[in-house]
């Protein structure tokens, strides 16, 4: 055979090649095309989970949690500074404020069907509006806690109480005339005298069944809840 001859065979054969090549590649690409539209997707996000999967795991964060100012509660839309302890509960004995401006007795403020209740600035959030410009938006709140105690006889038991916490204030919470410290429960007990900012009220804390006898105050049925009708504050 001529060289010449061998060249024209070997050419033949490789167009031969590329056309067979070429016919093969077309017929996958149909076959992927006609595949079903649920299929072609499934495989796509398949890749690219795997793909996101590649990526290094985020590292644990150990920084402080924030404790009570974690920004997580929202009401009306207003971010509620506090979130209430593991060991709130509401009371069993009927607590109340007796409000007092000077010697002027305000209407009595019934404090035991909720867990908590918080006094500010802020009507649209404070469960006792308290409306000296002195005070904060979201000053303090009134938490009962479940505590535990012993008896005389040496068992154990438990009783829920009153505390007083000042939400870091500007210008503070007052507990019998002493400023206390800021985002620290304080225990409260009856006959406890609150004052907050620079308002001239005072709130006394009593329980439904204390002599009152002393304290002129006017119940006019206000009840947790409706604190909020309560006349604005003088300045």
């Amino acid at each position: 055979m001529s060289s010449r001859s061998r060249h024209r065979e070997h050419r033949d054969h490789h167009h031969s090649h590329r056309r067979t090549h070429g016919q093969k590649r077309i017929r996958q690409e149909s076959q992927d095309l006609t595949q079903p539209w649920g299929k072609r997707i499934k495989q796509e996000n398949s890749t690219k989970n795997s793909m996101v999967d590649s990526k290094p795991p985020e590292k644990p964060n150990f920084e402080t949690s924030g404790k009570l100012t974690e920004d997580t509660n929202t009401f009306r839309g207003v971010v509620i500074k506090y979130n209430e302890p593991p060991e709130a509960r509401r009371p069993k004995k009927r607590w109340r404020f007796y409000p007092f401006k000077g010697e002027e007795a305000l209407p009595v403020m019934h404090l035991h069907r909720q867990s908590a209740y918080l006094l500010g600035r802020d009507r649209r959030v404070a469960d006792i509006p308290v409306d000296h410009p002195s005070c904060s938006k979201q000053h303090a709140v009134l938490q009962y806690k479940l505590q535990p105690y012993i008896k005389p006889d040496g068992s154990k038991s438990s009783r829920v109480k009153p505390y007083i916490i000042d939400l870091g204030s500007a210008n503070g919470t007052y507990v019998n005339s002493a400023r206390i410290e800021a985002r620290r429960y304080v225990e409260l007990f009856e006959k406890d005298v609150l004052k907050f900012g620079f308002s001239k009220r005072d709130y006394v804390l009593l329980t439904e069944n204390a002599d009152t006898s002393d304290l002129n105050a006017e119940d006019d049925g206000i009840h947790d809840g409706e604190a909020g009708e309560v006349e604005n504050e003088d300045k």
